[in-house]
């Protein structure tokens, strides 16, 4: 009996709360520390892997989505920083990390400017948790800079997976369900 759709229900099924905030507002001042923000935190983390990896696996302008998203996220920053009031910042940001491991999972290829608009979306709700917390403009463009490496990662590993799982069928997406 095939349980491997068990496994991957369970693992979807857990769920973690949004680690946007750790410390207090006066920690985030500089450059390295905006720069290991979108690092030490998991969702971020998460989120950055995965929009590198799913626009390396599925687009040929494998550029686009991370671009926007770095964009956009500087752009929620700011807007927070300017008193824009988001909703629901933690649900979204937790909604990015679902709907994004979905598509990468099923290796879902949207066009370019279509995923380049959703990750965009997300990533104004990633900014917006950080907008009161990174004050200053060096701790922004550290967690732009962050954001960007953690983008550039996640297409090597895109590259990378894209090129071995074709040889390796037990890791496709498609063997889970």
């Amino acid at each position: 009996m095939k349980y491997r759709h068990l496994i991957a229900l369970g693992l979807a099924a857990l769920s973690f709360s949004a680690a946007a905030h750790v410390g207090d507002a006066h920690d985030y001042g500089g450059l390295l520390t905006g720069f290991l923000h979108p690092i030490t935190g998991f969702d971020h983390l998460a989120a950055m892997l995965a929009v590198g990896v799913w626009s390396a696996m599925t687009t040929r302008r494998l550029w686009i989505a991370p671009i926007s998203f770095a964009a956009l996220l500087l752009a929620g920053a700011l807007l927070a920083q300017a008193g824009v009031a988001f909703p629901a910042i933690e649900p979204m940001i937790a909604a990015s990390l679902l709907v994004v491991g979905l598509l990468l999972a099923a290796r879902v290829k949207l066009p370019e400017t279509t995923g380049a608009v959703l990750v965009g979306a997300f990533a104004l709700f990633h900014g917006a948790a950080h907008g009161q917390e990174l004050a200053t403009g060096a701790a922004l463009a550290g967690m732009v800079l962050g954001t960007a490496a953690l983008h550039a990662v996640g297409i090597g590993l895109g590259l990378g997976f894209d090129t071995l799982l074709p040889r390796c069928p037990a890791w496709s997406a498609a063997s889970w369900l």
